[in-house]
C-alpha cells in the first residue's frame, strides 16, 4: 500500500535528545514573572518546576495540552510574555534540526510523500517554524500541528488525526509516524491506525514514561534511513 505521508515528532526525533538541568530552565523562565525582583527567582523559579511536573503530568495521563502561561497561571505567578527571552535563549541551543532532516524531507517529497510535523510542546508555533526557517527546512513542511493551539496531546487519536488534515491526508493506513518515544509516539500512532517508526536514541525520563509502549512497524538508528523504511512499505 502506498504511503501518502510520514509525519515527525520534534524534540528527540528533529533534534538530538538532550538533557536538560530543569532547574537552570525554571530559573531562566522566572525571569518572567511579573515585578519580581533578583531575591525573588529561586522562589518562583521552584514554584514554576512544580507547575511544569502538574501540567506534563496531565498531557501523560488525559492528553490535555498546555500553553506557556499555563504554567505561570498553575504557579499562581503573573508573567510577561515580553520577558521570555531568557527562556527562549535557555532552549535554543536545544533546538537545532539534524542535518538528516533536510536530505530525507527532500526524498520524501520527490517520492511524492506529504510530510508533516506533530509536536507535543507548550510553545508557540511561531518558535518551532521559527527553528525550522533558521535551519532551512520550513519550506519542505506540508503541515504541522503543535499542541499548544489544540486541545490534545500525544498519544491521543485527535492528535494524530489534526496532523494528517494538516498535511491533507486522510487514510492513517497509508500514514507513518515518526518518534522517539513508544508511548506518545508509537502506542498513539498506532492506535490512531498509522504505522510508526521508532528513533531509539532518547533517554526519556520516568516521569514521563506513559501507560503503555507500542511495537514499533520499524526501527530508523538515524533519520536518513526512513527513506528506504518507507519506499520497502510501498
Amino acid at each position: 500500500m502506498a504511503i501518502d505521508a510520514v509525519i515527525f515528532d520534534w524534540g528527540g526525533t528533529l533534534t538530538k535528545w538532550h538533557d536538560i538541568d530543569f532547574h537552570a530552565e525554571s530559573l531562566a523562565l522566572a525571569q518572567a514573572v511579573s515585578g519580581a525582583c533578583d531575591d525573588d527567582h529561586p522562589v518562583n523559579a521552584t514554584r514554576l518546576h512544580q507547575a511544569g511536573e502538574t501540567i506534563w503530568a496531565r498531557s501523560r495521563d488525559s492528553q490535555q495540552s498546555s500553553v506557556i502561561g499555563d504554567l505561570f497561571d498553575e504557579a499562581g505567578l503573573e508573567h510577561d510574555p515580553e520577558l521570555l527571552d531568557a527562556y527562549y535563549e535557555f532552549w535554543e541551543p536545544h533546538t537545532l534540526t539534524d542535518p538528516e532532516v533536510g536530505p530525507l524531507w527532500e526524498a520524501l517529497r520527490a517520492d511524492g510523500v506529504r510530510v508533516g510535523v506533530l509536536s507535543n510542546t507548550i510553545w508557540p508555533r511561531a518558535w518551532h517554524r521559527g527553528f525550522f526557517e533558521r535551519d532551512g527546512v520550513l519550506d519542505l513542511l506540508d503541515g504541522d500541528v503543535y499542541t499548544s493551539e489544540v486541545p490534545w496531546t500525544k498519544p491521543a487519536e485527535e492528535a494524530f488525526h489534526a496532523a494528517m488534515a494538516a498535511v491533507k491526508v486522510s487514510d492513517p493506513s497509508r500514514c507513518v509516524y515518526v518518534g522517539d518515544r513508544l508511548f506518545d509516539d508509537v502506542y498513539g500512532a498506532q492506535k490512531a491506525g498509522l504505522r510508526a517508526i521508532h528513533i531509539p536514541h532518547s533517554n526519556i525520563p520516568s516521569s514521563q514514561l506513559g501507560h503503555s509502549e507500542g511495537s514499533p512497524d520499524a526501527v530508523a538508528q538515524r533519520l536518513s534511513d526512513i527513506h528506504q523504511v518507507v519506499r520497502s512499505w510501498e
